[in-house]
């Protein structure tokens, strides 16, 4: 029979604790000094050696060349105390959990005064020490403040305030602390390697974190999974089977579900949960986990690389896109929704029930009005905001266009040069608040009104309208043609494998990749794949060129996808209403006139004459009060012109 690690590895010197500096430190120096008192108190999580210190302290005091900091390890004394050794019967220990009452309290008073057998020091260990009850706390007051010159006590407990107050201020106090991430993880590495049992890397990462930082749970753990090591070792998987650790998979599908606002991958995926045996609640701290190491993420992007995080290089890659689409304000409220959900979950009859219920919070910011939800709201506002800067959405113009001006060099398109394109930048001119407009502004034309439009460049349908009608599937406001399915990958799924369709976009384009990292899978439906882009220039941007080719040829490389594409701007516009695009340089349309408002880039749409008159379209500082009133119930009291 294989001894524990716990106590095949347990330290038998004050050299050998490990991150309890502070209190080896001036125990050792107190033993150089000769001043060693006589009742100490050694508080502190479990596991994290206070035991172990007594019985090391124990052994210093009795060692043939004591009191000394470093046991010699060879008289009889040392080898009688070390971690494995028979013990002494000068070295009592005493578990106060059963041993504290009064009757055991005199008991020991009356036996402590007989001398030491054979050591210079009889010791009493009493661990649990708030166990003692208050009658025999008292009967051992006297003995504790005036012992015999031979006697010392060592008290350990973890509960240091349940100890009776006139015991502790007749004893020294050191107080101990969990073990810190780094040292634990050194010395479950120094312990595996001591075994000779190959551990995948990434598996002592899950190890430290279940021990949360007590020394002896970790080893405890650590002996566990070494006793389930296979002919290759100890892969991840098993061992986060073993521990019940919710698989990554899992953790990143429910992540990008949040970043998308998709809540059938959300529900899909604890769906998973459930039928996968998993714990609802183990889930929940687990996702809390994440969206911890999410906000580190997003207020250090190189936390990986300052060792703050424990996550594998290409997990990085991926939490780093997950902590920018899901934006600091929501991965706040996020933290905040499960750390409540948690504290519900204790003691429920169905905690499927209320996980569910906080991952519809998570979805749904506009369903609750305190502060974090309102700053979620905020947060996607500014997207929108950051379009009112750049190209405006809409203006107002007359009924009856006027000949458009001859272009001029500067921009080809609109004949409006750089310095005062929309879009910003240096020497940008700021739009003016509009004055009341002489006509009502064209109409826009809704998208399930089938008027032509130009063709966006990759996506579903051909660049010209067929002149046939062809059976199609509604999606949303639009139609898509369902005649190539998407051999069962859902938009979840394709999420799983981003990452490998952006290195393939890489190595035909890095500029491709780039932009795409500032997309998310938003939708997969048959053959249509919709993407969602930060900002609305993000995504024109990437109309252009050739972006849309390779990202299709990496999608075909490394899924044998044949998709369509769809671009929308997060936060906008629904998933399945498309961003307006320039025309296919392929069928360059007829020029089209331009209007006052309109910026580079921006699609006018042809009226429709038997379409209702809309109302007039507004931009620049109108379009921002305006959002700020429809979204947030805000009432603009004035505006201080510039």
């Amino acid at each position: 029979m294989s001894l524990a690690l716990y106590r095949k590895y347990r330290p038998g010197s004050f050299a050998e604790v490990k991150g309890q500096d502070h209190v080896t430190g001036p125990l050792q120096q107190a033993l150089r000094n000769g001043r060693v008192h006589h009742a100490y108190l050694f508080s502190g999580p479990r596991g994290c050696g206070k035991t172990s210190s007594a019985r090391i302290l124990a052994r210093s005091l009795n060692c043939e060349k004591g009191p000394t900091p470093d046991p010699c390890g060879q008289c009889d004394s040392c080898i009688a105390l070390a971690p494995n050794g028979p013990g002494s019967l000068d070295v009592v220990e005493i578990d106060a959990a059963s041993h504290g009452g009064v009757d055991d309290a005199r008991d020991l008073r009356e036996r402590a005064f007989y001398a030491p057998i054979s050591s210079q020091f009889k010791i009493y260990i009493i661990d649990e020490a708030h166990m003692v009850s208050r009658e025999g706390f008292n009967a051992l007051l006297k003995l504790v403040e005036e012992p015999p010159d031979f006697l010392r006590f060592v008290f350990a407990t973890t509960e240091p305030e349940k100890v009776l107050a006139t015991i502790r201020s007749r004893t020294h106090h050191y107080p101990f602390r969990l073990m810190p991430r780094r040292e634990l993880t050194d010395l479950l590495t120094s312990v595996v390697e001591s075994e000779g049992i190959h551990v995948d890397p990434t598996v002592l990462p899950l190890v430290v974190r279940a021990a949360a930082g007590s020394a002896r749970d970790g080893l405890s753990i650590l002996d566990q999974v070494l006793a389930s090591a296979g002919a290759d070792g100890v892969t991840r998987e098993a061992a986060a089977a073993l521990l019940g650790v919710t698989p990554d998979t899992l953790l990143d599908d429910v992540i990008d579900a949040f970043a998308a606002r998709d809540g059938a991958g959300v529900f899909a995926t604890v769906d998973r949960v459930m039928e996968n045996g998993h714990d609802p609640r183990r889930f929940a701290a687990d996702v809390l986990e994440r969206l911890r190491d999410l906000v580190v993420l997003d207020a250090i992007p190189d936390a990986g690389d300052k060792g703050l995080l424990d996550v594998p290089p290409d997990q990085l890659v991926a939490m780093s896109r997950q902590a920018t689409n899901l934006g600091t304000a929501g991965l706040s409220r996020a933290a905040d929704l499960f750390h409540d959900g948690l504290t519900e979950m204790r003691g429920t009859t169905s905690p499927r029930l209320l996980l569910e219920l906080v991952c519809a919070r998570v979805l749904l910011p506009a369903a609750s009005s305190d502060d974090a939800a309102v700053l979620t709201r905020l947060e996607r506002i500014e997207r929108r905001l950051e379009i009112v800067g750049g190209p405006a959405p809409a203006a107002p113009a007359s009924a009856a266009p006027a000949t458009p001006a001859p272009p001029r060099s500067d921009d080809p398109r609109t004949g409006t040069p750089p310095a005062t394109a929309a879009g910003g930048g240096a020497g940008s001119v700021k739009p003016q608040r509009p004055t009341a407009p002489a006509a009502p502004a064209v109409p826009a034309v809704p998208a399930a009104q089938a008027w032509p439009t130009a063709a966006v460049p990759g996506a579903a349908g051909s660049s010209a309208p067929s002149p046939e009608p062809v059976e199609q599937g509604t999606v949303g406001q639009g139609t898509v043609d369902q005649g190539t399915a998407s051999g069962g990958m859902d938009a979840t799924a394709l999420r799983r494998s981003w990452d490998a369709v952006l290195d393939a976009a890489s190595e035909r384009k890095r500029a491709t990749k780039a932009l795409l990292l500032n997309a998310q899978v938003s939708e997969l439906n048959g053959r249509l794949l919709t993407l969602a882009f930060s900002t609305a220039a993000l995504a024109r941007q990437f109309q252009t060129s050739t972006n849309i080719d390779v990202l299709k040829e990496s999608l075909q490389a490394v899924l044998g996808l044949d998709v369509d594409l769809t671009l929308v701007v997060a936060g906008d516009v629904p998933a399945s209403s498309p961003l307006p695009a320039p025309a296919s340089a392929a069928t360059p349309p007829a020029p089209a006139p331009t209007y006052d408002g309109f910026a580079p880039g921006d699609e006018i749409e042809p009226e429709d004459p038997d379409a209702p008159q809309p109302e007039r379209q507004v931009a620049g500082e109108d379009a921002a009060l305006k959002l700020v009133a429809d979204q947030l119930g805000g009432t603009v009291v004035g505006t201080v012109e510039p």
